[in-house]
């Protein structure tokens, strides 16, 4: 099942899973199905995973054209809180953000289209999160927003103290930066 997001091009999958006494199945990812089921033509190039413990904030994260990436995100163990920011200067949604739960039991999936800011703050003991790309890491176009930028004001659900990060992710542009500048 495929919900389109109040976001243009913001998909929420919810793929079948088959469940018995054994565990489960499931079809994390088959290009054809996913072509017809969302319209969308995508090549995706490259799968990545991470695995972070609680509390560990990574993001806001975005590569600039001609290497921006659209991305089919999930959890394969534990629970995140997935955050996507619209950057489309164009988009009637401009600045504003999205979370959504992602984790091991719903096993939802998310497509986001490029033009976007994407984070995740793991929530359970620890997560390991996995996500497909349409496009190589450039490092020269590598970018991002401030997670705690009072622009967007993201609620990240658990106390900010608690937060890890990364020294390159306490100090990505603010969102009033991207505007003066815009990508997309």
């Amino acid at each position: 099942m495929v919900e389109q997001h109040d976001f243009d091009g913001v998909l929420l999958i919810k793929p079948p899973v088959f469940e018995d006494d054994r565990g489960h199945f499931m079809v994390a990812y088959n290009k054809k199905a996913f072509n017809e089921s969302t319209n969308i033509e995508i090549d995706f190039i490259q799968d990545n995973e991470s695995k972070s413990s609680y509390g560990t904030l990574r993001g806001l994260h975005f590569q600039t054209p001609p290497f921006a990436q659209s991305k089919l995100v999930r959890v394969s163990k534990g629970e995140v809180l997935d955050v996507i920011v619209d950057l489309r200067s164009d988009s009637k949604t401009f600045g504003q953000s999205a979370s959504f739960i992602l984790n091991d039991e719903n096993k939802y999936q998310l497509f986001i289209p490029k033009g976007f800011a994407h984070g995740f703050l793991v929530l359970s003991t620890y997560a390991i999160f996995s996500y497909k790309v349409d496009a190589l890491y450039a490092p020269d176009h590598d970018s991002g927003i401030l997670w705690n930028d009072r622009a967007i004001n993201i609620d990240w659900q658990i106390d900010i103290e608690t937060i890890l990060l990364s020294e390159k992710d306490n100090n990505l542009m603010s969102f009033e930066s991207y505007k003066a500048n815009p990508y997309f």
